[in-house]
């Protein structure tokens, strides 16, 4: 087994972090020290590789190094995956830019506080393994910055009690309702949706 499970029954949850170079220097001690949720179970694989920098966009990285990840999705069929990664200052620009969908593929993060950053997971793992109305996120902590990890410590302590998408929804909507409706619109237009079906994060 390649997870660390807190908690029984459902929802199930997957927090993954360390996903690749030495990200896990800045986000493995999050999911190690994280407390059982209050309502079903939490599976974390705190460390998933400390090997080379592969992108999770690269075709290969969850036929690879990630099949960790994979795995434990396959097991698991978790109703909510987190990803938390973490990046350097001067690729804030690079990763919220508005045309980050025409550059490389995927929309552009949505900052948060102290320039944490939300966005979705890879379309490779989200379209092939997870269900439309899964949770599926990526949290990107701001490397060297001591505030942006507290805060993304508390944001996944907060992320391990939800229970659904549309739960999720609702709190980004009330906490950063502009972020909250330019992530809908992005990932409306990323997976074709029309403005009344249900947007896939």
């Amino acid at each position: 087994m390649s997870y660390n499970m807190l908690g029984h029954g459902k929802p199930v949850r997957l927090f993954v972090a360390g996903l690749h170079g030495n990200e896990w220097k800045d986000t493995t001690d999050i999911l190690e020290d994280i407390s059982t949720p209050e309502k079903g179970s939490l599976a974390i694989i705190p460390v998933v590789s400390k090997g080379n920098y592969i992108s999770t966009l690269d075709d290969n990285y969850f036929t690879e190094m990630g099949q960790v990840i994979i795995d434990a999705v396959k097991e698991l069929k978790p109703e909510v995956y987190i990803e938390l990664h973490s990046y350097s200052a001067k690729n804030l620009e690079k990763l919220t830019e508005p045309d980050r969908l025409k550059h490389v593929g995927v929309p552009a993060f949505s900052r948060l506080d102290h320039d944490v950053l939300l966005g979705s997971v890879a379309p490779s793992i989200r379209k092939k393994y997870f269900p439309q109305e899964a949770l599926c996120l990526t949290f990107e902590i701001q490397k060297e910055n001591a505030l942006s990890k507290q805060y993304a410590s508390k944001v996944i302590n907060r992320m391990k009690e939800f229970t659904s998408r549309d739960e999720f929804l609702r709190c980004m909507l009330n906490r950063y309702p502009k972020q909250a409706r330019k992530a809908i619109e992005d990932y409306r237009n990323f997976y074709g949706l029309s403005d009344d079906e249900t947007p896939i994060l």
